[in-house]
């Protein structure tokens, strides 16, 4: 009879070492979750919106491209890079930009003065005709903003790509944005 208790006592062992052992595990678990959750909800996230965009080149072979970036994020972004064709562009020099206020009407297109593409009075139209500002080297995109960034002659685009589709890519600190659109005439 003593036998038989003991192997009693022996399965109640291992009954409550498997149940410490799920129940840390559960534990651990909420723990892990609990973290996970505080941290993702406090972390704003970037995002931008790309609309827009076009690349025009004159007969001469001189080209712009413009592209419209919303920053739609919960913080304020930094355009590091800015690339046509793979190929990125001076920040300092090839690159204008126009902000959007609150007046501007940003459901109309973008369009472009032909003959005006480095001059720095040039109007580039789509926000009010407000004049391109030349950059600095660093473009900063606070939260809810709206930007119309030219760029001029970027990468090896010519008058015989007319008609090919190109890729115009924004890198920031953390992510790349890619947007296409048809190289078009500048008529």
């Amino acid at each position: 009879m003593s036998k038989l208790l003991k192997n009693r006592f022996a399965l109640s062992t291992v009954v409550t070492t498997l149940i410490i052992l799920v129940v840390s595990v559960l534990l651990a678990t909420v723990v892990v979750y609990y973290a996970t959750n505080v941290v993702s909800t406090r972390v704003q996230e970037e995002s931008l919106s790309l609309t827009k965009q076009h690349i025009w080149v004159e007969m001469d072979g001189t080209c712009v491209a413009a592209i419209m970036i919303t920053n739609t994020g919960g913080r304020d972004v930094v355009l590091g890079k800015i690339a046509v064709r793979g190929q990125a562009v001076d920040m300092s020099t090839q690159v204008w930009y126009v902000v959007a206020t609150t007046g501007d009407s940003l459901t109309t297109d973008l369009n472009y003065t032909t003959g005006s593409t480095i001059d720095a009075t040039a109007k580039f139209g789509g926000l009010a005709g407000a004049p391109a500002q030349p950059n600095n080297g660093t473009l900063v995109l606070p939260s809810g903003e709206t930007v119309v960034v030219y760029l001029i002659n970027p990468g090896t685009v010519s008058v015989n790509d007319i008609g090919v589709t190109l890729a115009i890519t924004v890198f920031t600190s953390q992510a790349i944005y890619y947007k296409e659109t048809n190289v078009e005439a500048a008529l």
